[in-house]
């Protein structure tokens, strides 16, 4: 009956870690002729915390073209609103967004560097009512709705890269 038990919680935790992780679509009618993975790995990831991080790859046989690298993730979360005095004046449920959006620069030989990016709901400017108040996330109501990444190369109407999530 143990073996029973663990083996169900072996297979949640299974389950539950390979739900956290989103799959990359790739489609090579978005890129130069030739473009491909040269090193390190495609994909995102949602932490504990929620942030999203997205990994630092190597792309080759680009030519000379750049890419716009964009991750932006969407939120919902109780704002509590505090006064200078540490009292709690004011709470509210808002939506708000995280992310940000780089180009890669091609390199010599054709190679293009893919930076990390990330997303940190607890970096995302809050607001208050009164911007004498500091604004902070509730505990406990922190909820990721939805992040897009995506990796769309210059001259290229749609990305070449598209992960969505969670």
């Amino acid at each position: 009956m143990r073996r029973l038990g663990i083996i169900t919680a072996l297979i949640a935790v299974s389950v539950a870690v390979s739900a956290a992780a989103a799959q990359a679509v790739i489609n090579p009618e978005n890129a130069p002729s030739g473009t491909h993975l040269q090193s390190g790995a495609i994909g995102c990831t949602v932490n504990a915390d929620l942030s999203v991080t997205c990994s630092s790859f190597e792309l080759a046989g680009v030519g000379n073209t750049n890419a716009t690298v964009s991750l932006v993730a969407n939120y919902s979360a109780t704002i509590n609103c505090t006064n200078k005095g540490g009292n709690l004046v004011e709470s509210h449920t808002t939506t708000f967004s995280a992310g940000e959006t780089f180009t890669a620069a091609s390199t010599k030989n054709g190679r293009l560097r893919v930076q990390s990016a990330e997303a940190d709901p607890f970096a995302a400017p809050q607001v208050c009512p009164n911007p004498n108040w500091t604004p902070s996330i509730a505990p406990g109501t922190l909820e990721l709705e939805s992040f897009t990444y995506s990796v769309t190369f210059a001259g290229f109407t749609a990305p070449y890269i598209l992960e969505t999530g969670p």
